[in-house]
């Protein structure tokens, strides 16, 4: 296959090696050529993407924050191959989606959102690695659901990254449930390491603040975007946190152990009911 990768930080520096070492021509496109350069240097890049090779990729992942991914999108809407699959990687879908849809049914080429559930702290192509995606799930916002052979197309598309699981989502449901699971995880993260303690944890801490904080080492300006992209969602997760911390916080001031005990024990068994015992 002729693959192009728009964007070559962590995710799409990623998915370029993960194709490349499967055997397919890789293309690529970034702003800074020396990361087009670099990639040709290892050899995980075979050439540059241009608007003119567009039209014959088999598949073009975007790996843009979510308004870049969108103008990329309109800037290329009539050069994108009408046989092939556009992409993105973006962690927010609503603002991708809700344009991209539009400017593939008006072009005539297939456009499909995608949020791989797979990342570390740090970025940037440096730390991108083929196997970044091994046995991680990956969320797709289809533009369809009801067709089997088109998500076996896209299954079939992705299989050199080896993703563990597929989950399909509208693109409301899929930012929603962001806001919970890594939105919020991120700001609760980052907003704990500012504690004036902070300073003093060497040789205090251990596990729990190692899992408290590892996703305190964030990239500001992605981040920020896809806070303010996904507000509403993230604002109910702070509310209903911000509540239920509240409550913690009254048990304690009034020397309350009943009630203190009554709420760990319900989060102990909300998590098993969750997870399940192990």
């Amino acid at each position: 296959m002729k693959i192009g990768i728009v964007g070559l930080g962590l995710i799409g520096a990623s998915f370029a090696k993960a194709y490349k070492e499967a055997g397919h021509n890789v293309l690529a496109y970034d702003i800074d050529e020396s990361a087009i350069l670099m990639g040709k240097l290892q050899g995980f890049v075979d050439g540059n993407l241009t608007r003119e090779d567009l039209k014959d990729c088999d598949l073009v992942i975007i790996c843009l924050y979510p308004e870049a991914t969108v103008k990329y999108i309109e800037e290329n809407a009539s050069a994108f191959n009408k046989n092939g699959i556009v992409m993105d990687a973006c962690g927010n879908k609503r603002v991708v989606c809700d344009s991209a849809f539009k400017i593939a049914e008006q072009n005539g080429f297939t456009f499909v959102g995608a949020h791989p559930m797979a990342g570390n702290k740090y970025s940037g192509l440096k730390h991108s690695r083929a196997t970044l995606f091994n046995g991680a799930p990956m969320v797709l916002v289809p533009p369809v659901f009801d067709d089997m052979n088109f998500l076996d197309r896209i299954k079939d598309l992705l299989e050199p990254c080896q993703f563990g699981s597929f989950c399909l989502s509208h693109a409301d449901k899929h930012d929603k449930m962001i806001a919970f699971t890594s939105q919020m995880a991120h700001l609760v993260s980052n907003a704990y390491v500012k504690s004036p303690s902070a300073a003093d944890h060497h040789g205090f801490s251990a596990g729990s603040y190692k899992d408290m904080t590892r996703v305190a080492w964030l990239n500001p300006t992605m981040w920020s975007e896809l806070f303010l992209e996904n507000k509403d969602n993230l604002i109910n997760e702070i509310d209903h946190l911000t509540e239920e911390l509240n409550k913690y916080k009254k048990a304690l001031v009034e020397d309350d152990r009943e009630t203190l005990c009554s709420l760990l024990e319900e989060g102990r068994k909300r998590k098993e009911e969750l997870d399940g015992s192990k």
